[in-house]
C-alpha cells in the first residue's frame, strides 16, 4: 500500500479559541503542527504518495505543507468545501484515489511504528485500540477479530475499544459513502450488506486533540521523543539538564534553570533567574523576562511573558503579550465546552494576540478569547468571547 488519503478539513470547534484562525490539523505542538507529525510518520513507512483533503482555513496548508518536497513526499490537495462529515470528506478523493490506500486524521498524533503495525492488514480494515474514555470515540464491536458495528459517542459504553479513524481501503468504500456523512455510518451500512470489516488492535502511540487541554497531552507524548540540541547562547551560570532543544539564535541568559524534556524554538530571549520545567514547549521570538517560572505548557510564537510570572499547564497562543506577576495555576478543575462539562487538572487557555496587564490571576480552566485584554489586577475565569475587554 504506497497511498495515504488524510483528512484534514475539519475546523474543530471544541477546540476554540485555537481553531479560529487556524484548522484544527495546524495546531502546533512542541513547535510543530500536528499535520507535519502525520505526513513524517507516513514518509518513515514509505508512504509518499499523500492526499490532503483541505476545507477550512485551507490557504494555510498550502502555505506551510506545500508539495511536499520538504518532507520527503509528493501531495495532492483536493477540497471538501463544505465541512460536512468523514464520508463526504473521503469522497472528495475519489477521483485521485488508487485502487488500495490508508485513510488517516489530519489532527491526530500517530507514530510511525503505530502505522507500520497496521500495514500488513488487508482492506477493509480499520486499526482499534484500547482507551480510558470511549465514550469520546467510536465504539468497536468486534467477534474474532471480525467488526460487526461501530456505535459513534455513546452516552454508556459497552467495551472500551474505539476506532482511531484510521482505516485500510480499497475504491469498493465509496460505493457506500455517498450518502452517508461519517465514515463509521457508511461502514455500519457496509457490515450490514454483509461486506467483512477486519479490526486490528495496537497498543503505540496514537492520541486524538479533542478540547484544548488535549494539546497539553500530545506535548508531553511528542516531547518525550525529542532529541538534545543546544543551539543559540547559553551564557555562564545557566542551568540545562535533560532533553533540551534550544534553536539558534536563542539567548538562556544567567541563572536560569532549566529541566527537559523542553523545546524551545529560535530567537528567543531567556531569563537571566528564568525556570522551564518539564513538559514545556516555547515557540520562536519569544521573550520570557526574569523570574518567570513555566511548567507544563505550551507557548506559541511572538509571546512576551514579563517577570514574575507563574504559568502551569496552560496553553498560550501566538501573540500574547502577558506583563508581570501573571498567575496561571493549575488544579482539577469543571470546564463547559458546549454543553459538556469536564473535570480537568488545567491552568489557563489563551487564544491569540491577547493583552494582559499586570498581576493578573486566571482561575483554573479560564479560556480566553482571541484578542482579549484585560486590566491589571483582574481575576479572570470561566470563558471570555474573543475581543473580550476586562476592566
Amino acid at each position: 500500500m504506497k497511498q495515504a488519503i488524510i483528512l484534514a478539513a475539519g475546523e474543530g470547534q471544541r477546540l476554540r479559541p485555537f481553531t479560529v484562525a487556524k484548522p484544527k490539523a495546524m495546531l502546533s505542538v512542541a513547535d510543530k503542527p500536528i499535520l507535519q507529525y502525520m505526513v513524517e510518520s507516513l514518509a518513515q513507512n514509505g508512504i509518499r504518495n499523500i492526499v490532503l483533503v483541505v476545507g477550512y482555513r485551507r490557504e494555510q496548508i498550502f502555505d506551510y505543507m506545500g508539495s511536499g518536497e520538504q518532507f520527503g513526499v509528493d501531495l495532492t490537495y483536493v477540497t471538501q468545501e463544505r465541512q460536512s462529515g468523514t464520508a463526504q470528506a473521503l469522497a472528495q478523493a475519489k477521483a485521485v484515489a488508487e485502487k488500495e490506500f490508508l485513510v488517516l486524521p489530519g489532527d491526530n498524533l500517530i507514530a510511525a511504528d503505530t502505522i507500520a503495525h497496521f500495514l500488513t492488514m488487508k482492506p477493509e480494515a480499520v486499526l482499534v485500540k484500547r482507551v480510558d474514555n470511549p465514550s469520546r470515540y467510536g465504539v468497536v464491536t468486534i467477534d474474532k477479530g471480525v467488526v460487526k458495528g461501530i456505535e459513534e459517542k455513546p452516552k454508556e459504553a459497552t467495551s472500551n475499544v474505539v476506532s482511531t479513524g484510521i482505516y485500510a481501503f480499497s475504491k469498493q468504500i465509496f460505493n457506500f459513502i455517498e450518502s452517508e456523512l461519517d465514515i463509521p455510518d457508511a461502514l455500519n451500512k457496509m457490515i450490514a450488506q454483509g461486506k467483512r470489516l477486519n479490526a486490528r488492535q495496537t497498543d503505540g502511540t496514537w492520541l486524538d486533540v479533542v478540547y484544548p487541554w488535549d494539546i497539553l497531552t500530545l506535548n508531553d507524548a511528542l516531547l518525550r521523543q525529542i532529541q538534545a540540541n543546544l543551539g543559540g547562547t547559553i551564557e555562564a551560570d545557566a542551568s540545562v539538564r535533560g532533553l533540551v532543544s534550544v534553536g539558534k539564535d536563542t539567548v538562556i541568559r544567567s541563572n536560569s534553570y532549566i529541566v527537559g524534556p523542553v523545546v524551545i524554538g529560535e530567537g528567543c530571549d531567556i531569563g537571566p533567574s528564568v525556570c522551564i520545567l518539564p513538559a514545556t514547549s516555547i515557540g520562536n521570538n519569544v521573550v520570557i523576562s526574569p523570574f518567570s517560572d513555566i511548567k507544563n505548557s505550551v507557548i506559541g510564537n511572538d509571546v512576551n511573558i514579563g517577570p514574575g510570572c507563574i504559568i502551569q499547564d496552560s496553553v498560550i497562543d501566538k501573540g500574547c503579550i502577558i506583563n508581570g506577576h501573571f498567575t496561571a495555576c493549575s488544579s482539577q478543575t469543571e470546564v463547559k465546552v458546549d454543553d459538556e462539562h469536564h473535570l480537568v487538572n488545567v491552568g489557563a487557555m489563551l487564544g491569540e494576540g491577547c493583552n494582559l496587564g499586570n498581576s493578573v490571576v486566571a482561575q483554573p480552566g479560564v479560556i480566553v478569547g482571541n484578542y482579549s485584554q484585560v486590566q491589571p489586577l483582574k481575576l479572570i475565569s470561566g470563558r471570555l468571547p474573543d475581543r473580550s475587554l476586562v476592566f
